[in-house]
């Protein structure tokens, strides 16, 4: 199928260097328990429910999935901005869940994270340059009159005239504000970012501009990123594999063009059929795959395959609401469906 473009000057980059891998997950479980002084702890919210996930240098991963369906929480707890609930994640070779709080500080020299809204995400007491400044201070990357520069540089790398060192946040538009977080993303230097839904609070044509400085910079600087993402059209643009998740599992995996021309998994062929199509002929040739219901409840997610409860698989029966499927090679990716084999194509579905 054919996706709306997006006006992206470079294409998605393949970088020149190593392929080790950088990034390993494993079983990452995060559960939140509810309650408080006032009320009674109800069941866990069961976040992120066993996922693995590998990132090798100078790629990028995709995460997608919709709303609630723990994405975001993968990122956060894999950089320990959460405590993990448990399992297990390496980071070029250092246990990152085992960190005293010391380690973990100069582990985050090389573990960043690009957050979804730009504007709050910025502290509006702050300068430009005292925000993108902070993080070579506290590493002591640079003293007096260097960190000057080096905000300076950062600033004109990301697009930005080096003269808003200045000014404060509520002086800049969204995508401004967005390119000041990506510079102090990189002041430290890091070697891996997690990019949380980086774009979805932009217009599209600024969308545009800033996959293309995270190509430019991931050319350029080596970088790696764990991209989050509900938008299969952005995803196609910036990412060599694509990791499709819900209810806190990782449904679907593999390389992204192979994974979006050849979908195994029902909840990914939904997500396709969802992504607007620029040609009427081929737009009227297929029709939008309209889920049954909500997502269900992370706190009482439902026994067996966690999609059997809105699956349109012609095949599903007592089998998807008794076993949990596991993610296995099918085809050309890996998927979390009894019956991926015979998954229909968005253009042999209707809506459901």
């Amino acid at each position: 199928m054919q996706f709306p473009a997006f006006t992206c000057i470079h294409p998605r980059p393949t970088p020149a260097v190593d392929r080790m891998t950088l990034l390993q997950v494993r079983d990452l479980v995060k559960h939140y328990t509810p309650g408080g002084l006032f009320r009674a702890a109800g069941p866990p919210v069961r976040a992120v429910d066993g996922v693995s996930l590998d990132v090798n240098r100078g790629e990028t991963v995709a995460l997608v999935g919709e709303s609630g369906c723990g994405k975001s929480s993968v990122g956060r707890t894999i950089l320990r901005l959460q405590e993990p609930t448990r399992g297990a994640a390496m980071f070029d070779g250092i246990d990152i869940f085992s960190l005293d709080r010391r380690e973990l500080r100069r582990l985050r020299r090389r573990m960043q994270i690009i957050f979804q809204d730009p504007y709050s995400s910025l502290n509006p007491r702050m300068s430009v340059g005292s925000a993108v400044a902070e993080g070579i201070e506290i590493h002591r990357l640079a003293t007096g009159a260097e960190v000057g520069r080096r905000v300076a540089s950062l600033l004109e790398e990301v697009g930005l005239d080096p003269g808003y060192a200045r000014r404060y946040p509520h002086e800049f538009s969204g995508g401004q504000r967005q390119r000041i977080g990506i510079a102090r993303a990189l002041a430290v230097e890091p070697a891996f970012i997690v990019c949380d839904e980086p774009v979805s609070a932009l217009d599209v044509s600024v969308q545009a501009q800033v996959l293309n400085l995270l190509a430019d910079l991931q050319r350029d600087r080596g970088l790696a990123y764990l991209f989050i993402a509900h938008d299969l059209a952005v995803v196609r643009q910036i990412a060599q594999r694509v990791a499709v998740m819900y209810l806190g599992r990782i449904v679907e995996q593999g390389a992204t063009e192979q994974l979006l021309s050849e979908p195994r998994h029902p909840y990914t062929v939904a997500l396709l059929s969802a992504v607007p199509e620029p040609d009427p002929a081929r737009s009227r040739s297929r029709s939008r795959i309209v889920l049954r219901g909500d997502l269900p409840s992370p706190s009482n997610p439902p026994p067996g395959c966690p999609f059997h409860t809105r699956c349109f698989h012609p095949l599903r029966n007592e089998r998807c609401r008794m076993e949990v499927p596991v993610l296995r090679p099918v085809g050309r990716t890996m998927a979390a469906c009894h019956y991926a084999e015979s998954t229909p194509g968005v253009r042999e579905v209707g809506g459901v």
